[in-house]
């Protein structure tokens, strides 16, 4: 008599396989970048630099807040680093410096973490006051408005997000853009009266807002480069003038005279103008030899 045949053991649930987690250091395909690896040990270097001036007695007669200073300046920084990824790419053709971007605005969002993590030391920890501050002084109220919508580009920035978000995940992190001109306005305020170097950051981002405008094939054009340098130089000038002229009581037009000459040394519509000179120059010289090397190739092709 044959017997039913036994029913087959139940198979184990298989579990989903696990997400592989890349270190900060390495590509997309988990082999170590030298490129990422440079950059995550630069992004540490700043704020190690503060620490160790801490430390020594370095940071004047009122170290927190000159601590205060320094993590908000790197955090604009990386900011406007940040966002020059995207156009370095196109203008040099680099596309793997892509990887860096995720990286540089993360390092920013921590600058600015440190930034505001010390002010709240600053007020000795006491969160009433430093609300009320925030709610009471405009330039404060910008920067925390900036620091949280920097938090939550940060804590959007995963690949796990960027999937489930889909078509919003661009839509929010264009913010990034509106959210680096309200930390400038930031800056601005803060820094009061001697507004230099604010107004080079300035410029640096108006250059990179113009070349975001450019059609997508005059983004490597030296020509196109060429004029976008001398308008952002303008643009800085009269960012410059404007400030000087709504802010402070000092005369605008002499400040606006002193860029019109190199007597007073370089001037921070100079310093943007010729930096992005450079970048043209640059452009002009890879397609230059990238002429060249396709020159040649087609020379030993014929051969």
């Amino acid at each position: 008599m044959s017997g039913a045949a036994p029913a087959a053991a139940p198979s184990p649930a298989r579990r989903p396989p696990r997400k592989r987690v890349l270190a900060p250091w390495k590509d997309r395909q988990g082999r170590f970048s030298w490129m990422k690896a440079l950059v995550l040990a630069a992004a540490f270097v700043p704020g190690l630099v503060t620490v160790w001036w801490a430390t020594q007695g370095q940071l004047g007669g009122r170290p927190v807040m000159e601590a205060i200073h320094q993590t908000g300046l790197w955090a604009v920084r990386f900011l406007l680093i940040a966002l020059a990824v995207s156009p370095a790419r196109a203008v040099f053709d680099a596309a793997r410096v892509i990887l860096l971007r995720r990286m540089l605005g993360l390092t920013a969002l921590a600058y600015a973490l440190a930034h505001f993590g010390l002010y709240i030391l600053y007020q000795h920890g006491n969160l009433a006051t430093v609300a009320s501050e925030i709610a009471l002084r405009f330039y404060l109220l910008i920067g925390f408005a900036a620091l949280l919508v920097l938090a939550a580009l940060g804590v959007t920035s995963t690949d796990a997000m960027i999937r489930r978000m889909g078509a919003w995940w661009k839509r929010l992190h264009v913010l990034a853009y509106p959210v680096a001109a309200v930390a400038l306005l930031h800056y601005f305020i803060q820094t009061k009266a001697n507004v230099t170097e604010a107004v080079v950051f300035a410029g640096f981002y108006l250059w990179l807002m113009g070349l975001r405008l450019l059609p997508a094939a005059w983004r490597s054009s030296p020509v196109a480069l060429l004029g976008l340098a001398g308008a952002a130089g303008l643009a800085t000038a009269g960012v410059e003038f404007a400030w000087y002229a709504i802010a402070t009581g000092i005369n605008p037009w002499r400040v606006l005279a002193a860029s019109e000459t190199l007597r007073y040394g370089l001037r921070p519509a100079h310093i943007v103008a010729l930096c992005g000179l450079g970048v043209a120059v640059v452009a002009a010289g890879r397609r230059l030899l990238r002429r060249l090397t396709d020159g040649g190739q087609m020379a030993v092709s014929r051969v």
